[in-house]
């Protein structure tokens, strides 16, 4: 494997496309998403945390455009030009961008020199949490109605070629390997977990964990919440809309740990909630696991196959 061009240090987008923006609008709010800006074309949502929207709709037949990656900065832009010319961003946050191209197909913008938007005010009480003490004396419990979305934390893709894309955004990017998963042997390799590269510094367990499936596409993209109140929470108003797919959850993953749930969009592009990531920096050794662990849960349901199998694009 080549060395990598640059180091991402953090996936700031996903782009879809939608024939309804006001629909759009109505499940990403549910979600626990905040509006920035809707034109006749655009819809740019973002979370709680500082940073460019999270969230770009564009109008049109439903599908998959792609992912955003932020640079270090500008250089980092100018270390990939020689795949893609250098663009200036008219959308909110501005700045420049290359738009690559990833063998999946999808659009791949590395963006940088970006005004990020303010950190929002969190609603989050302290737990009194056994060992860890008492941090809300005489203060009741009282759970936010609303679902606090975070930031963007990962993508999976399925791939009909997992070496190629993975081989690809790790040259490209910069990613790190973290675990891969087999089935039979430990030379049969059918999925990577990958997670940024930014040194001493610790990241979460993933940012792209690449499927080998029968088609190319997405599975789903993952949104961090608060805790584990905004998981349950989320579950439960987004069951009593009544109007979208609940497809997974609520659980604890094996690899990486996250606490999840899962529900597709009015288009059936699939949006996780999670909470708790386990935290690796660049020297974390890679693992390797049988696929009862690495597609495993430490406790909830088993994956169901109309999960595993989904693709969009």
């Amino acid at each position: 494997m080549n060395p990598a061009k640059i180091k991402v240090p953090e996936l700031a987008y996903v782009r879809l496309r939608s024939p309804d923006l006001g629909k759009a609008e109505e499940f990403l709010t549910d979600f626990g998403l905040i509006k920035v800006e809707r034109t006749a074309n655009k819809l740019f949502m973002r979370g709680t945390d500082a940073g460019p929207p999270l969230h770009i709709t564009e109008l049109g037949t439903p599908g998959v455009i792609g992912f955003g990656y932020r640079a270090r900065d500008a250089s980092d832009l100018a270390a990939l030009a020689g795949s893609a010319a250098i663009e200036t961003v008219d959308e909110p946050g501005g700045g420049k961008r290359i738009r690559l191209t990833d063998p999946l197909g999808f659009a791949v913008d590395v963006i940088a020199d970006t005004t990020p938007l303010p950190a929002l005010p969190v609603k989050r009480q302290e737990l009194n949490l056994g060992a860890h003490g008492i941090h809300r004396p005489g203060e009741l419990m009282r759970v936010q109605q609303a679902v606090q979305v975070k930031r963007i934390g990962h993508a999976v893709v399925h791939a009909t070629d997992l070496e190629r894309v993975v081989t690809w955004y790790r040259e490209t990017l910069g990613l790190l390997g973290t675990d891969e998963v087999w089935a039979g042997a430990p030379d049969h390799v059918i999925a990577s977990f990958n997670r940024l590269d930014r040194g001493d510094e610790y990241v979460d367990h993933h940012v792209l964990f690449v499927v080998q499936q029968k088609r190319n596409g997405l599975n789903h993209i993952s949104f961090e919440v608060q805790d584990f109140d905004d998981v349950m929470k989320g579950h439960q108003l987004l069951k009593q809309a009544g109007k979208y797919t609940h497809r997974w959850g609520v659980g604890r993953h094996y690899l990486g740990s996250q606490i999840f749930d899962y529900w597709e969009d009015p288009w059936g592009r699939i949006h996780e909630h999670w909470t708790d990531s386990d935290l690796l920096n660049a020297s974390h050794p890679p693992g390797s696991y049988p696929v009862e662990i690495g597609f495993g849960s430490q406790w909830g349901d088993d994956a169901p196959e109309a999960f595993v199998n989904h693709s969009s694009r």
